[in-house]
């Protein structure tokens, strides 16, 4: 090729890179086989690649530019083999003649991450709770110390890929030699291999134990939540650093409370008497809970409310809600929610002698001995008021 490489690009002598390489991928864009058929167009191609094979590579450069021949040969013989890899390098971005991410593979990487769930008491959930977990994940192998090789051993570079962590396969084209790059089959990417592999890891540079660590639940967690343990997760491959764990909390069900968001809900039975003519009920509170836990009588040196009076106003219907704020769930970012207590007022199905006597004097008293009943109309959602009110117009 007695053509001038830098003619042949079209591009100054004293170019930068920048500029070579957009130089090549404008003609290559022109010239390629898929985009120009032209036999002639090929040959061109082949010219401008070799080109910039050369002059994209500061060693071949400096050596055309004292005059000297950089392959060896003749431009475009059998020496002018080019790699289909620097051909996607120019068009994407990488590194002429190698770079990127090629090379060996790391040995050592960092572990997943583990999962694992936690049931805890709601009044655990609403205060918060130190607990102890067993968990059966991988740790380093002090055994070889993490590198898989047996003691007084260690790796050693791979003969086939002779420690470059692959290998290279060449095709003869139409465009010359195409050099395709692959894992080393026998390294498995490595550019290692462990002759002697450590007999507790069986190479891998961690075993699988059970340890015991600590988990710190803070205020106001709900199911679902989960509370992340940097680092405490599987060790990586090779002995690489460890993922984190995951505790997801599961909160079990209360006997008397329910919670929806921050707020609980509870609901009191009281009797018809009780709710006609009023009464004062003493409730447990939800710190009753961790009181009890500790085995406590009373809030004694504690300091938690245990129980608060709730009034029942005289004529309570059952179905009346009393809200009492502050007595919900912490929340998470600070705050309190409610407690809302409804009444279900019970009327007795078994009255003896006297206690229907006094009912039916009751009755009586009240003009009650027959009553007709107050129908009332059942009460429309708001898209049936919606709808009536377009119907009106």
């Amino acid at each position: 090729m007695s053509h001038d490489l830098y003619d042949l690009l079209g591009v100054a002598r004293d170019a930068d890179a920048d500029a070579i390489k957009k130089a090549y991928r404008r003609l290559a864009r022109q010239l390629h086989p898929d985009v120009n058929p032209d036999s002639a167009a090929q040959e061109q191609f082949k010219q401008v690649t070799a080109a910039y094979e050369i002059l994209s590579d500061p060693q071949k450069r400096a050596a055309y530019d004292r005059g000297g021949d950089p392959f060896g040969g003749g431009f475009g013989g059998q020496g002018a083999g080019f790699s289909f890899t620097d051909i996607m390098d120019a068009f994407f971005g990488g590194a002429p003649g190698g770079g990127g991410a090629r090379g060996p593979r790391q040995r050592t990487r960092r572990g997943q991450d583990a999962l694992i769930r936690l049931e805890v008491d709601l009044a655990e959930a609403a205060f918060g709770v130190a607990r102890e977990l067993k968990v059966d994940t991988a740790i380093r192998c002090t055994t070889c110390g993490g590198d898989g090789a047996a003691p007084g051993s260690e790796p050693v570079a791979c003969d086939t890929c002779h420690g470059h962590g692959e290998i290279a396969q060449v095709q003869r084209s139409f465009l010359g030699e195409i050099r395709t790059l692959r894992p080393c089959p026998a390294c498995r990417g490595f550019g290692s291999v462990i002759p002697d592999p450590c007999r507790e890891c069986a190479g891998d540079g961690r075993v699988r134990s059970r340890r015991t660590l600590t988990v710190k639940i803070p205020a106001g967690v709900d199911t679902g939540t989960r509370v992340q343990l940097s680092e405490q997760g599987e060790v990586g491959p090779g002995g690489g650093p460890p993922g984190d764990l995951y505790v997801e909390i599961l909160v079990a069900q209360h006997p008397i409370f329910t919670r929806h968001g921050n707020d609980l809900h509870c609901t009191v039975v009281v009797p018809m008497t009780a709710a006609a003519l009023g009464t004062v009920l003493a409730l447990p509170t939800l710190e009753a809970d961790l009181v009890g836990a500790d085995g406590a009588d009373g809030a004694g040196d504690s300091g938690l409310q245990t129980s608060f009076q709730l009034d029942v106003e005289p004529g309570t219907q059952s179905g009346t809600e009393t809200v009492v704020r502050g007595q919900g769930v912490p929340g998470l970012r600070g705050g309190r929610g409610d407690l809302i207590v409804t009444v279900s007022v019970e009327t007795p199905h078994r009255l003896d002698p006297r206690q229907e006597e006094l009912l039916r004097e009751l009755a009586a008293i009240r003009g009650e001995e027959q009553p007709t009943g107050n129908v009332r109309p059942t009460q429309k959602s708001v898209f049936g008021r919606l709808r009536d009110a377009f119907n009106q117009h």
